[in-house]
Formats: C-alpha cells, sequence, structure tokens
C-alpha cells in the first residue's frame, strides 16, 4: 500500500512538472542595441560599475502600459528593477551618446535572446531643454511616441531592424526610450539609449 501511495505521489509530480513545462512562460528578452542602450554599455564594459545588469542587459522588463502605467517616474531605464538602479542613475549627464541626425532616416536594432508574441514597439524622446543630471521621467519625454511599430501579436525576428525617422527639431544631448509591449503577458522592455543630435 505504501509503495502505491508513492508511485502515485511521483505520477502525480510528473504530470505537474510537464503541465509546468507546457504552460506558456514570459521567455522573451531583449534591449536596443542601435542606438547603443545603457544596459547594452553596460553589457560591453563601456561603462563600468553596472552591477548585475551587465551579465543580463535583455532582462529590463517592467510592466506595460507606459506612459499611463509601467516603471516609477525615475526608475523607467531599470524597468522598475532596483537591482538595476545604475541604468536610472545619470551619472551627471555623463553617459556615452550615438550620433544622431535630427530628421533623418535610421535604423533601430533590437537583439533578443528570446522572442515573445509582440503588441508593438514604441519609441520616444525627451523634450527640449530635459536635464540629463537627472533621472528619466514621463515629463522630460516628448508625450506621444515619434515611431510605433505594430506586431498584432507577432513574433518579432531574433535580431530585428525598425526603419524610422529621429525626430525633428532636436539639437545636442537626448534620451531615446524604447518600449517593447509583449502581448499575451502584462509585462513589457525598456531600453534606454542617449543619443546626441
Amino acid at each position: 500500500m505504501p509503495r502505491r501511495a508513492g508511485a502515485a505521489t511521483l505520477g502525480l509530480g510528473v504530470i505537474a512538472g510537464l503541465a509546468l513545462l507546457s504552460a506558456p512562460t514570459a521567455n522573451s528578452h531583449g534591449y536596443t542595441d542601435t542606438p547603443i542602450s545603457r544596459q547594452k554599455l553596460c553589457a560591453n564594459k563601456t561603462v563600468p560599475d553596472c552591477g548585475p545588469i551587465q551579465w543580463e542587459p535583455q532582462s529590463v522588463e517592467g510592466y506595460k502600459g507606459f506612459p499611463a502605467a509601467g516603471p516609477a517616474d525615475g526608475q523607467i531605464c531599470s524597468g522598475g528593477h532596483s537591482e538595476f538602479a545604475q541604468l536610472d542613475d545619470p551619472r551627471g549627464g555623463a553617459w556615452p551618446t550615438t550620433k544622431v541626425t535630427s530628421g533623418q532616416s535610421y535604423a533601430f536594432r533590437w537583439q533578443f535572446t528570446a522572442n515573445h508574441s509582440t503588441t508593438d514597439f514604441k519609441y520616444y524622446v525627451t523634450k527640449n531643454g530635459w536635464d540629463p543630471t537627472k533621472p528619466l521621467t514621463r515629463a522630460a519625454l516628448e508625450s506621444q511616441p515619434f515611431l510605433t511599430v505594430a506586431y498584432n501579436g507577432a513574433r518579432p525576428a531574433m535580431t530585428t531592424v525598425h526603419q524610422g525617422t529621429m525626430p525633428s527639431g532636436k539639437t545636442g544631448r537626448h534620451m531615446i526610450l524604447a518600449v517593447w509591449t509583449v502581448n499575451d503577458t502584462p509585462m513589457a522592455f525598456y531600453a534606454c539609449s542617449d543619443v546626441q543630435f
């Protein structure tokens, strides 16, 4: 009798394990490398003292619904993860920048370690006169994305390029916030890229 109970317990454990393996999970992860994001700069060791994000640049995942929801102001670049707080630190406005040209065509590139069903990608830019020595807030960003790429549930390729146009009327240092909204989970991925127009 005890032997049968043990076999039954083992059988239930196997069934539960198989159910977990077949359950949908958010294994989607990614980051922008063109223009290069803060997390990729950390992974490349271009910027020192980055903490754990240097080993997992693809993991800046926070709740979706930006700008109405999502990470709190001042925690946008880290996706609201305290362990990635180095991404929110403006470092006195000294993050390395990518040179870009206002109003010019540009290829925005994402790298994925695991892709996932996607709602869309949205790209925001800071307002003229924003302060790069302070953590990013919604008030520092233009209210509407300058580029939106709808996916309607499709999965992006493991390397995905979105051809778009850099916003017009920008000069000097700015930040581009890229938001990848996952379709079938409550999550999105965030990437902050410092640029010089």
